[in-house]
């Protein structure tokens, strides 16, 4: 009966917030090998969706909300200040169907999830570009923009990027007032790191990470067969997905995680 209640919510709402909390905290994820990048993220928002939809009243006349929240409960757990200090909080950010105004939405969130001023990183994935057109500095300008603002306000302690290659690097670096700490490589497409890149790199004292993330973390056909599988939504189609952010808590003075999940935001798009 919660599914029937959650899909109505749904039918009636424009924005879907989702935030899987920390999935230390969720014994059944805990249990399994682990899967690719996709998949963790297909699974958690899947047993997010199906988890809060359990839990929604049977009452179809309840307040119809504009924006709703689907997060499981038990999960969230917000940073100890007197912790802080001693915890590094990164995240990467996808913006999968939206512009770059969303950054601003997508780090407001993850600080208010964790309970946090401000994050230490924040990497943003390429968004991605239409079919037969290749990124560029002017493509990736509107974003960073949104960054260097976030910084200059002590949302975001420091900025970096993913799959750029010497050139662009290059560009974004002598473009950018606060310049890139870090750039990610994918080794699945290079099992070496390139050695201009490396050079120039360690030139600027900008810090190469290594991730296996695909091109398309969410896509927007795979969310929709989630939220149609978790709450047997006719309408699951009109939902697009806008960003998702994946963060995670370390000890810095021991190096593991504290704390690990994902936030999302989707609307939808009724013709």
């Amino acid at each position: 009966m919660g599914t029937d209640g959650a899909r109505a919510l749904l039918e009636r709402a424009a924005t879907l917030t989702l935030q899987t909390g920390n999935l230390l905290n969720w014994g059944c994820l805990r249990k399994k090998c682990p899967a690719t990048p996709g998949e963790e993220v297909r699974d958690c928002i899947q047993k997010t969706l199906t988890e809060w939809s359990s839990k929604i009243g049977q009452d179809l006349n309840q307040e119809i909300l504009e924006v709703l929240e689907c997060t499981v409960a038990q999960a969230i757990e917000k940073i100890n200040p007197e912790e802080r200090d001693e915890l590094k909080v990164s995240a990467k950010l996808f913006i999968v169907g939206s512009n770059s105004s969303s950054i601003r939405d997508a780090v407001g969130l993850a600080c208010s999830a964790l309970g946090v001023a401000q994050l230490d990183s924040v990497i943003i994935a390429p968004p991605p570009v239409e079919d037969g057109t290749s990124l560029s500095l002017e493509y990736l300008q509107p974003y960073w923009q949104e960054l260097e603002n976030l910084v200059q306000n002590k949302k975001i302690v420091a900025i970096g990027t993913s799959d750029l290659d010497k050139t662009l690097l290059e560009q974004l670096y002598v473009w950018a007032q606060v310049k890139p700490s870090s750039n990610q490589v994918n080794l699945a497409s290079c099992c070496v790191m390139p050695p201009d890149l490396t050079a120039f790199a360690k030139q600027f004292d900008i810090q190469l990470l290594t991730h296996n993330d695909p091109k398309e973390l969410l896509c927007e056909a795979s969310f929709q067969e989630v939220l149609q599988e978790s709450i047997q939504s006719t309408k699951a189609h009109e939902w697009i997905p806008l960003w998702l952010l994946r963060y995670s808590v370390i000890v810095k003075s021991r190096g593991i995680i504290k704390s690990k999940g994902y936030i999302m935001q989707a609307k939808r798009n009724a013709s």
